[in-house]
Protein backbone atom coordinates (compact mmCIF):
# COMPACT_ATOMS: atom_id res chain seq x y z
CA UNK A 1 0.00 0.00 0.00
CA UNK A 2 1.45 3.37 -1.00
CA UNK A 3 0.81 6.76 0.58
CA UNK A 4 -1.89 8.91 -1.07
CA UNK A 5 0.33 11.93 -0.56
CA UNK A 6 2.22 11.47 -3.83
CA UNK A 7 3.93 14.86 -3.53
CA UNK A 8 5.50 13.97 -0.18
CA UNK A 9 9.03 12.70 -0.03
CA UNK A 10 9.97 9.80 2.23
CA UNK A 11 13.55 8.72 2.38
CA UNK A 12 15.36 5.96 4.19
CA UNK A 13 19.03 6.02 4.97
CA UNK A 14 20.54 2.66 5.96
CA UNK A 15 23.63 3.63 7.88
CA UNK A 16 27.12 2.23 7.86
CA UNK A 17 28.58 2.10 11.36
CA UNK A 18 32.11 2.78 12.44
CA UNK A 19 33.83 3.25 15.76
CA UNK A 20 34.23 6.63 17.50
CA UNK A 21 37.49 6.75 19.41
CA UNK A 22 37.41 10.36 20.57
CA UNK A 23 34.98 12.93 21.91
CA UNK A 24 33.30 15.37 19.55
CA UNK A 25 35.03 18.77 19.36
CA UNK A 26 32.92 21.59 20.84
CA UNK A 27 30.27 23.01 18.51
CA UNK A 28 31.33 26.11 16.60
CA UNK A 29 29.25 29.26 16.65
CA UNK A 30 28.28 32.33 18.62
CA UNK A 31 27.03 32.07 22.21
CA UNK A 32 25.54 35.26 23.66
CA UNK A 33 24.81 35.82 27.35
CA UNK A 34 22.12 38.50 27.12
CA UNK A 35 22.37 41.31 29.66
CA UNK A 36 25.57 40.01 31.26
CA UNK A 37 28.33 42.40 32.33
CA UNK A 38 31.11 39.80 32.59
CA UNK A 39 32.06 36.97 30.26
CA UNK A 40 31.63 33.50 31.69
CA UNK A 41 32.13 29.86 30.84
CA UNK A 42 29.05 27.71 31.17
CA UNK A 43 29.00 24.18 29.85
CA UNK A 44 31.46 23.69 26.99
CA UNK A 45 31.57 27.27 25.70
CA UNK A 46 32.55 30.77 26.69
CA UNK A 47 29.60 33.13 26.53
CA UNK A 48 30.00 36.54 24.94
CA UNK A 49 28.56 39.82 26.20
CA UNK A 50 25.68 41.06 24.07
CA UNK A 51 26.29 44.81 23.75
CA UNK A 52 28.19 44.46 20.46
CA UNK A 53 25.21 42.69 18.85
CA UNK A 54 22.35 45.00 19.91
CA UNK A 55 21.91 48.71 20.68
CA UNK A 56 18.62 48.74 22.60
CA UNK A 57 17.19 47.22 25.75
CA UNK A 58 18.10 47.21 29.42
CA UNK A 59 20.42 44.58 30.98
CA UNK A 60 19.01 43.01 34.17
CA UNK A 61 20.04 40.35 36.67
CA UNK A 62 17.48 37.98 38.16
CA UNK A 63 16.82 38.54 41.85
CA UNK A 64 16.69 36.12 43.51
CA UNK A 65 18.67 33.74 41.31
CA UNK A 66 17.34 30.16 41.40
CA UNK A 67 19.99 27.61 42.39
CA UNK A 68 19.27 25.40 39.39
CA UNK A 69 19.75 28.13 36.78
CA UNK A 70 23.02 28.03 34.78
CA UNK A 71 25.05 31.22 34.92
CA UNK A 72 24.29 32.26 31.34
CA UNK A 73 20.56 32.37 32.16
CA UNK A 74 20.91 34.44 35.32
CA UNK A 75 20.87 37.70 33.37
CA UNK A 76 18.63 38.94 30.59
CA UNK A 77 18.01 41.90 28.34
CA UNK A 78 14.60 43.54 28.70
CA UNK A 79 12.95 45.75 26.09
CA UNK A 80 10.52 48.58 26.95
CA UNK A 81 6.92 48.03 26.01
CA UNK A 82 6.49 51.77 25.49
CA UNK A 83 3.30 52.72 23.70
CA UNK A 84 2.55 49.08 22.84
CA UNK A 85 3.19 49.50 19.11
CA UNK A 86 4.64 46.47 17.39
CA UNK A 87 8.32 47.27 17.79
CA UNK A 88 11.02 44.67 17.31
CA UNK A 89 14.41 44.47 18.99
CA UNK A 90 17.09 42.58 17.12
CA UNK A 91 20.47 40.98 17.64
CA UNK A 92 22.56 41.16 14.47
CA UNK A 93 24.98 38.23 14.61
CA UNK A 94 27.78 37.68 12.06
CA UNK A 95 27.31 34.55 9.96
CA UNK A 96 28.78 32.79 6.96
CA UNK A 97 26.53 33.28 3.91
CA UNK A 98 24.76 30.05 2.85
CA UNK A 99 25.94 28.26 6.01
CA UNK A 100 23.41 26.30 8.05
CA UNK A 101 22.81 27.19 11.70
CA UNK A 102 20.95 25.77 14.65
CA UNK A 103 19.52 28.85 16.39
CA UNK A 104 18.41 28.55 20.02
CA UNK A 105 16.83 31.24 22.18
CA UNK A 106 16.52 30.75 25.95
CA UNK A 107 14.11 32.41 28.36
CA UNK A 108 13.62 32.47 32.13
CA UNK A 109 11.41 35.32 33.35
CA UNK A 110 12.16 35.45 37.06
CA UNK A 111 9.55 38.18 37.63
CA UNK A 112 11.85 40.93 36.32
CA UNK A 113 8.92 43.13 35.23
CA UNK A 114 7.80 43.59 38.84
CA UNK A 115 4.98 42.53 41.11
CA UNK A 116 2.37 44.06 38.81
CA UNK A 117 3.31 41.45 36.19
CA UNK A 118 3.63 38.04 37.88
CA UNK A 119 3.02 36.24 34.56
CA UNK A 120 5.75 36.30 31.87
CA UNK A 121 5.00 38.44 28.81
CA UNK A 122 3.95 36.83 25.53
CA UNK A 123 5.70 38.11 22.42
CA UNK A 124 6.97 37.19 18.95
CA UNK A 125 10.41 36.10 17.86
CA UNK A 126 11.66 36.78 14.35
CA UNK A 127 14.51 35.44 12.22
CA UNK A 128 15.51 37.98 9.55
CA UNK A 129 12.17 38.71 7.84
CA UNK A 130 10.36 35.60 9.08
CA UNK A 131 8.09 35.41 12.12
CA UNK A 132 9.56 32.36 13.86
CA UNK A 133 6.69 32.03 16.33
CA UNK A 134 5.19 33.17 19.62
CA UNK A 135 7.21 33.02 22.83
CA UNK A 136 4.98 31.94 25.72
CA UNK A 137 7.02 30.77 28.71
CA UNK A 138 4.22 30.78 31.30
CA UNK A 139 3.93 27.03 31.87
CA UNK A 140 7.68 26.51 32.08
CA UNK A 141 8.04 29.48 34.45
CA UNK A 142 5.45 28.07 36.85
CA UNK A 143 7.19 24.69 36.62
CA UNK A 144 10.49 26.35 37.51
CA UNK A 145 12.33 25.53 34.29
CA UNK A 146 13.75 27.63 31.46
CA UNK A 147 12.11 27.72 28.03
CA UNK A 148 14.08 26.91 24.89
CA UNK A 149 13.13 27.57 21.27
CA UNK A 150 15.14 26.05 18.47
CA UNK A 151 15.19 26.27 14.70
CA UNK A 152 17.42 25.54 11.73
CA UNK A 153 18.06 28.30 9.19
CA UNK A 154 20.56 29.12 6.46
CA UNK A 155 22.26 32.52 6.50
CA UNK A 156 21.28 34.59 3.46
CA UNK A 157 23.93 37.27 3.95
CA UNK A 158 26.83 37.99 6.31
CA UNK A 159 24.62 38.32 9.39
CA UNK A 160 21.51 36.74 10.88
CA UNK A 161 19.02 38.98 12.64
CA UNK A 162 17.29 37.40 15.66
CA UNK A 163 14.55 39.58 17.17
CA UNK A 164 11.98 39.66 19.92
CA UNK A 165 8.93 41.71 19.04
CA UNK A 166 5.83 43.10 20.71
CA UNK A 167 2.53 41.61 19.56
CA UNK A 168 -1.12 42.10 20.46
CA UNK A 169 -0.78 39.86 23.54
CA UNK A 170 2.28 41.57 25.04
CA UNK A 171 1.37 43.16 28.39
CA UNK A 172 4.84 43.85 29.84
CA UNK A 173 8.42 44.19 28.62
CA UNK A 174 9.65 41.30 26.43
CA UNK A 175 13.08 39.83 27.24
CA UNK A 176 15.70 37.25 26.31
CA UNK A 177 18.30 35.43 28.43
CA UNK A 178 20.55 33.74 25.89
CA UNK A 179 21.05 33.38 22.14
CA UNK A 180 23.05 30.67 20.38
CA UNK A 181 23.98 30.26 16.72
CA UNK A 182 25.62 26.86 16.18
CA UNK A 183 27.14 25.97 12.82
CA UNK A 184 25.74 22.70 11.47
CA UNK A 185 27.31 20.21 9.11
CA UNK A 186 26.03 20.66 5.54
CA UNK A 187 24.69 17.09 5.55
CA UNK A 188 22.33 17.64 8.50
CA UNK A 189 18.64 18.00 7.52
CA UNK A 190 19.89 18.47 3.95
CA UNK A 191 16.66 17.40 2.22
CA UNK A 192 15.03 20.68 3.31
CA UNK A 193 14.76 23.51 0.79
CA UNK A 194 16.41 26.11 3.00
CA UNK A 195 16.17 28.71 0.25
CA UNK A 196 12.42 28.85 0.90
CA UNK A 197 11.94 27.29 4.34
CA UNK A 198 13.33 27.14 7.83
CA UNK A 199 12.78 24.39 10.40
CA UNK A 200 11.04 25.21 13.69
CA UNK A 201 11.57 22.47 16.27
CA UNK A 202 8.39 20.95 17.70
CA UNK A 203 9.85 17.94 19.54
CA UNK A 204 13.07 15.97 19.79
CA UNK A 205 12.81 12.90 21.99
CA UNK A 206 14.89 9.92 22.99
CA UNK A 207 12.20 7.30 23.51
CA UNK A 208 12.66 5.11 26.52
CA UNK A 209 15.65 6.98 27.82
CA UNK A 210 14.96 7.31 31.56
CA UNK A 211 17.86 9.54 32.61
CA UNK A 212 18.57 13.21 31.89
CA UNK A 213 18.58 15.42 28.83
CA UNK A 214 21.04 14.34 26.10
CA UNK A 215 23.15 17.11 24.55
CA UNK A 216 26.87 17.90 24.04
CA UNK A 217 29.31 16.17 24.44
CA UNK A 218 27.08 13.31 23.26
CA UNK A 219 25.42 15.35 20.50
CA UNK A 220 28.02 17.01 18.23
CA UNK A 221 25.83 20.12 17.77
CA UNK A 222 24.47 20.38 21.32
CA UNK A 223 20.96 19.50 20.21
CA UNK A 224 18.67 18.73 23.15
CA UNK A 225 17.11 15.24 23.16
CA UNK A 226 14.46 15.10 25.87
CA UNK A 227 13.59 11.78 27.52
CA UNK A 228 10.23 10.41 26.49
CA UNK A 229 7.41 10.45 29.01
CA UNK A 230 5.69 7.46 27.48
CA UNK A 231 4.85 4.48 29.72
CA UNK A 232 6.00 1.67 27.45
CA UNK A 233 8.62 -0.78 28.67
CA UNK A 234 12.17 0.33 27.96
CA UNK A 235 14.51 -2.67 27.72
CA UNK A 236 18.18 -1.80 27.75
CA UNK A 237 19.95 -1.96 24.43
CA UNK A 238 23.57 -3.04 24.44
CA UNK A 239 26.00 -0.13 24.56
CA UNK A 240 28.54 -1.25 21.97
CA UNK A 241 26.68 0.39 19.07
CA UNK A 242 28.67 3.01 17.15
CA UNK A 243 26.49 5.23 15.01
CA UNK A 244 28.64 8.04 13.66
CA UNK A 245 27.43 7.48 10.09
CA UNK A 246 23.73 7.99 10.75
CA UNK A 247 21.79 10.54 8.73
CA UNK A 248 21.54 13.82 10.72
CA UNK A 249 24.40 12.63 12.97
CA UNK A 250 22.41 11.77 16.12
CA UNK A 251 24.15 11.05 19.44
CA UNK A 252 25.01 7.48 20.41
CA UNK A 253 23.01 7.70 23.64
CA UNK A 254 19.64 7.69 21.93
CA UNK A 255 20.28 4.09 20.81
CA UNK A 256 21.04 2.77 24.28
CA UNK A 257 17.34 2.21 25.02
CA UNK A 258 14.14 1.91 23.03
CA UNK A 259 10.38 1.81 23.34
CA UNK A 260 8.94 -1.56 22.49
CA UNK A 261 5.98 -3.78 23.37
CA UNK A 262 5.59 -5.82 26.53
CA UNK A 263 7.83 -8.92 26.38
CA UNK A 264 8.68 -7.72 22.86
CA UNK A 265 5.78 -9.69 21.47
CA UNK A 266 4.92 -9.06 17.81
CA UNK A 267 1.98 -6.73 18.42
CA UNK A 268 1.35 -3.17 17.36
CA UNK A 269 3.15 -0.33 19.11
CA UNK A 270 1.13 2.94 19.09
CA UNK A 271 2.94 6.09 20.09
CA UNK A 272 1.10 9.37 20.75
CA UNK A 273 3.75 11.77 19.51
CA UNK A 274 4.42 14.60 19.70
CA UNK A 275 2.57 15.15 22.95
CA UNK A 276 1.25 18.58 21.91
CA UNK A 277 -1.60 19.32 19.51
CA UNK A 278 -0.18 20.57 16.22
CA UNK A 279 -1.50 23.37 14.02
CA UNK A 280 -2.47 22.39 10.50
CA UNK A 281 0.84 22.63 8.66
CA UNK A 282 3.61 20.73 6.90
CA UNK A 283 6.30 18.99 8.95
CA UNK A 284 9.73 17.40 8.67
CA UNK A 285 9.75 14.07 10.55
CA UNK A 286 12.79 11.86 11.30
CA UNK A 287 12.51 8.54 13.18
CA UNK A 288 15.57 6.59 14.38
CA UNK A 289 15.85 2.81 14.81
CA UNK A 290 18.54 0.33 15.92
CA UNK A 291 18.06 -3.23 17.15
CA UNK A 292 21.04 -3.69 19.44
CA UNK A 293 20.02 -7.27 20.27
CA UNK A 294 20.53 -8.56 16.73
CA UNK A 295 17.03 -9.99 16.64
CA UNK A 296 16.45 -12.50 13.89
CA UNK A 297 13.41 -10.76 12.49
CA UNK A 298 12.14 -7.36 13.56
CA UNK A 299 10.28 -6.10 10.50
CA UNK A 300 7.35 -3.71 10.69
CA UNK A 301 5.36 -1.09 8.83
CA UNK A 302 5.02 2.51 10.00
CA UNK A 303 1.83 4.55 9.73
CA UNK A 304 1.01 8.06 10.92
CA UNK A 305 -2.67 8.57 11.72
CA UNK A 306 -3.44 5.48 9.67
CA UNK A 307 -1.55 6.70 6.58
CA UNK A 308 1.31 4.53 5.34
CA UNK A 309 4.63 6.21 6.20
CA UNK A 310 7.07 3.39 5.46
CA UNK A 311 6.77 -0.34 4.70
CA UNK A 312 8.83 -3.34 5.75
CA UNK A 313 11.40 -1.57 7.87
CA UNK A 314 13.94 -4.08 9.14
CA UNK A 315 15.36 -2.68 12.37
CA UNK A 316 18.77 -4.37 12.60
CA UNK A 317 22.09 -3.53 14.21
CA UNK A 318 22.90 -1.63 11.01
CA UNK A 319 20.28 0.94 11.98
CA UNK A 320 17.94 3.08 9.94
CA UNK A 321 16.62 6.61 9.80
CA UNK A 322 13.25 7.09 8.15
CA UNK A 323 12.33 10.66 7.35
CA UNK A 324 9.83 12.74 5.43
CA UNK A 325 10.70 16.23 4.29
CA UNK A 326 7.08 17.37 3.82
CA UNK A 327 4.32 15.62 5.74
CA UNK A 328 0.94 17.23 6.59
CA UNK A 329 -0.19 17.00 10.22
CA UNK A 330 -2.69 18.65 12.54
CA UNK A 331 -4.08 18.11 16.03
CA UNK A 332 -3.06 15.01 18.01
CA UNK A 333 -1.09 12.39 16.12
CA UNK A 334 -0.39 8.66 16.45
CA UNK A 335 2.60 6.81 15.07
CA UNK A 336 1.87 3.09 14.73
CA UNK A 337 4.55 0.43 14.30
CA UNK A 338 2.85 -2.70 12.93
CA UNK A 339 4.74 -6.03 12.76
CA UNK A 340 4.59 -7.77 9.39
CA UNK A 341 3.52 -11.37 9.15
CA UNK A 342 6.32 -13.68 10.23
CA UNK A 343 8.00 -11.18 12.55
CA UNK A 344 8.93 -12.98 15.77
CA UNK A 345 9.58 -9.91 17.95
CA UNK A 346 7.75 -6.65 18.35
CA UNK A 347 8.66 -3.30 16.82
CA UNK A 348 10.78 -0.69 18.56
CA UNK A 349 11.74 2.96 18.17
CA UNK A 350 14.70 4.80 19.65
CA UNK A 351 14.18 8.47 18.92
CA UNK A 352 12.35 11.02 16.82
CA UNK A 353 12.54 14.63 15.66
CA UNK A 354 9.75 16.74 14.24
CA UNK A 355 10.00 20.28 12.85
CA UNK A 356 7.37 22.61 11.49
CA UNK A 357 8.32 23.63 7.96
CA UNK A 358 8.40 27.43 8.20
CA UNK A 359 7.98 29.42 4.93
CA UNK A 360 10.57 32.18 4.86
CA UNK A 361 9.45 35.79 4.68
CA UNK A 362 10.84 38.24 2.18
CA UNK A 363 13.71 40.66 2.56
CA UNK A 364 13.97 44.37 1.91
CA UNK A 365 16.12 45.24 -1.11
CA UNK A 366 19.74 45.14 0.09
CA UNK A 367 20.47 48.64 -1.21
CA UNK A 368 17.63 50.04 0.90
CA UNK A 369 18.72 48.07 3.97
CA UNK A 370 22.24 49.47 3.66
CA UNK A 371 20.91 53.01 3.15
CA UNK A 372 18.67 52.73 6.22
CA UNK A 373 21.60 51.47 8.30
CA UNK A 374 23.65 54.48 7.17
CA UNK A 375 20.76 56.81 7.96
CA UNK A 376 20.48 55.22 11.41
CA UNK A 377 24.22 55.64 11.99
CA UNK A 378 23.93 59.33 11.15
CA UNK A 379 21.38 59.87 13.91
CA UNK A 380 22.68 60.17 17.47
CA UNK A 381 19.44 58.80 18.90
CA UNK A 382 17.59 56.72 16.30
CA UNK A 383 14.29 55.05 17.25
CA UNK A 384 14.96 52.13 19.60
CA UNK A 385 13.45 49.57 17.23
CA UNK A 386 15.64 50.47 14.26
CA UNK A 387 17.36 47.12 13.97
CA UNK A 388 16.83 44.03 11.87
CA UNK A 389 15.07 44.34 8.52
CA UNK A 390 13.48 47.81 8.06
CA UNK A 391 10.33 46.46 6.35
CA UNK A 392 9.91 42.75 7.04
CA UNK A 393 7.75 41.36 8.51
CA UNK A 394 5.32 44.19 7.63
CA UNK A 395 3.67 44.26 11.06
CA UNK A 396 7.09 44.90 12.61
CA UNK A 397 8.50 47.52 10.23
CA UNK A 398 10.76 50.17 11.75
CA UNK A 399 9.05 53.11 13.42
CA UNK A 400 8.35 55.81 10.83
CA UNK A 401 9.20 53.58 7.86
CA UNK A 402 6.63 52.60 5.22
CA UNK A 403 7.42 50.03 2.54
CA UNK A 404 6.05 48.60 -0.66
CA UNK A 405 4.35 45.21 -0.87
CA UNK A 406 5.14 42.35 -3.22
CA UNK A 407 8.28 40.34 -3.95
CA UNK A 408 10.54 43.42 -4.36
CA UNK A 409 10.25 45.24 -1.03
CA UNK A 410 11.37 48.89 -1.04
CA UNK A 411 11.30 51.75 1.46
CA UNK A 412 8.77 54.26 0.07
CA UNK A 413 8.38 56.86 2.84
CA UNK A 414 9.99 58.11 6.04
CA UNK A 415 7.80 59.85 8.62
CA UNK A 416 10.15 60.98 11.38
CA UNK A 417 8.45 64.26 12.31
CA UNK A 418 8.87 65.43 15.93
CA UNK A 419 10.89 62.38 17.03
CA UNK A 420 13.57 64.42 18.88
CA UNK A 421 16.22 63.24 16.42
CA UNK A 422 19.70 64.70 16.46
CA UNK A 423 22.66 64.05 14.21
CA UNK A 424 22.85 64.43 10.43
CA UNK A 425 21.06 63.15 7.33
CA UNK A 426 23.25 60.55 5.64
CA UNK A 427 23.99 61.12 1.97
CA UNK A 428 23.14 57.44 1.42
CA UNK A 429 19.46 58.29 1.76
CA UNK A 430 19.61 59.08 -1.96
CA UNK A 431 20.13 55.36 -2.70
CA UNK A 432 16.53 54.60 -1.66
CA UNK A 433 15.21 55.50 -5.07
CA UNK A 434 11.65 54.34 -4.34
CA UNK A 435 11.14 57.10 -1.75
CA UNK A 436 8.10 59.29 -2.40
CA UNK A 437 7.87 61.16 0.90
CA UNK A 438 10.37 62.29 3.53
CA UNK A 439 9.11 63.98 6.68
CA UNK A 440 11.89 64.92 9.12
CA UNK A 441 10.60 68.24 10.40
CA UNK A 442 10.62 69.45 14.03
CA UNK A 443 13.78 67.63 15.13
CA UNK A 444 17.31 68.81 15.97
CA UNK A 445 19.13 67.66 12.85
CA UNK A 446 22.35 69.43 11.89
CA UNK A 447 24.67 69.42 8.89
CA UNK A 448 23.83 70.02 5.27
CA UNK A 449 21.03 68.80 3.02
CA UNK A 450 22.42 65.91 0.94
CA UNK A 451 22.13 65.66 -2.82
CA UNK A 452 18.77 63.95 -3.45
CA UNK A 453 18.71 64.19 -7.24
CA UNK A 454 18.45 60.41 -7.64
CA UNK A 455 15.09 60.41 -5.81
CA UNK A 456 13.04 61.01 -8.94
CA UNK A 457 9.84 59.71 -7.32
CA UNK A 458 10.04 62.11 -4.37
CA UNK A 459 6.91 64.23 -3.90
CA UNK A 460 7.31 65.58 -0.38
CA UNK A 461 10.40 66.78 1.51
CA UNK A 462 9.81 68.29 4.95
CA UNK A 463 13.01 69.37 6.73
CA UNK A 464 11.67 72.46 8.49
CA UNK A 465 12.29 73.32 12.16
CA UNK A 466 15.73 71.74 12.46
CA UNK A 467 19.27 73.15 12.67
CA UNK A 468 20.44 72.42 9.14
CA UNK A 469 23.03 74.75 7.63
CA UNK A 470 24.81 75.34 4.34
CA UNK A 471 23.14 75.95 1.00
CA UNK A 472 19.93 74.64 -0.53
CA UNK A 473 21.12 72.11 -3.14
CA UNK A 474 20.23 73.21 -6.65
CA UNK A 475 19.79 69.52 -7.46
CA UNK A 476 16.43 69.60 -5.65
CA UNK A 477 15.09 71.51 -8.62
CA UNK A 478 15.89 68.53 -10.85
CA UNK A 479 13.42 66.26 -9.07
CA UNK A 480 10.48 66.50 -11.43
CA UNK A 481 7.98 64.88 -9.07
CA UNK A 482 8.68 67.23 -6.11
CA UNK A 483 5.51 69.02 -5.01
CA UNK A 484 6.21 70.14 -1.44
CA UNK A 485 9.50 71.42 0.02
CA UNK A 486 9.52 72.78 3.59
CA UNK A 487 12.83 74.20 4.82
CA UNK A 488 11.72 76.93 7.26
CA UNK A 489 13.40 77.59 10.62
CA UNK A 490 16.87 76.24 9.87
CA UNK A 491 20.25 77.93 9.49
CA UNK A 492 20.41 77.81 5.69
CA UNK A 493 22.15 80.55 3.74
CA UNK A 494 22.86 81.70 0.21
CA UNK A 495 20.53 81.95 -2.73
CA UNK A 496 17.37 80.00 -3.27
CA UNK A 497 18.04 77.96 -6.43
CA UNK A 498 16.21 79.43 -9.40
CA UNK A 499 15.19 75.91 -10.45
CA UNK A 500 13.01 75.73 -7.35
CA UNK A 501 11.48 79.17 -7.71
CA UNK A 502 10.51 78.41 -11.29
CA UNK A 503 8.64 75.20 -10.39
CA UNK A 504 5.05 76.47 -10.53
CA UNK A 505 3.55 73.34 -9.01
CA UNK A 506 5.94 73.36 -6.02
CA UNK A 507 4.76 74.44 -2.56
CA UNK A 508 8.04 75.95 -1.29
CA UNK A 509 8.42 77.20 2.28
CA UNK A 510 11.77 78.71 3.28
CA UNK A 511 10.76 81.27 5.92
CA UNK A 512 10.73 82.20 8.72
CA UNK A 513 14.30 81.51 9.71
CA UNK A 514 17.28 81.03 7.39
CA UNK A 515 19.36 83.73 5.72
CA UNK A 516 18.40 83.35 2.10
CA UNK A 517 18.53 85.57 -0.93
CA UNK A 518 16.49 85.63 -4.08
CA UNK A 519 18.60 84.89 -7.14
CA UNK A 520 19.34 87.90 -9.39
CA UNK A 521 16.94 88.52 -12.21
CA UNK A 522 18.13 87.16 -15.51
CA UNK A 523 19.55 89.86 -17.78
Amino acid sequence: MSSPFVSLLVFVFLCLLFTINCQHPPPQGTFIDCGATNTNTSGFQEWELDFSFISSGIPKTLNPIPDFLPIHLQTLRSFPLGDGSRKKFCYDVPAVPRAKYLIRTSYFYGGVNGNDFPVPPVFDQIIDGTVWGIVNTTDDFYNGVPSYYEGVFVARVKAISVCVAINAYTESDPFINALELIRLDDSVYNTTDFGNFGLNLVARNSFGYPQTLIRYPDDPFDRMWKPSGESYSTPKIVKDIDVAGFWNLPPLNIFETALTTEQESPVNLDLQWPTVSLPNSTYYIALYFVDGRNSSSRVFNITINGIQYYQNLNATTAGAVVFASRWPLSGRNTISLIPVEGSVVGPLINAGEIFNLLPLGGRTLTRDVTAMENLKNGFENPPIDWNGDPCIPPEHAWTGVACSAGPRVRVVSLNLTSMALSGYISRHISNMTALTDIWMGSNSLTGTIPNLEKLQLLKTLHLGDNQLDGYIPSSLGKIGSLRELFLQNNNLMGQIPRTLLEKRDLNLKTSPGNILLQPPSPS
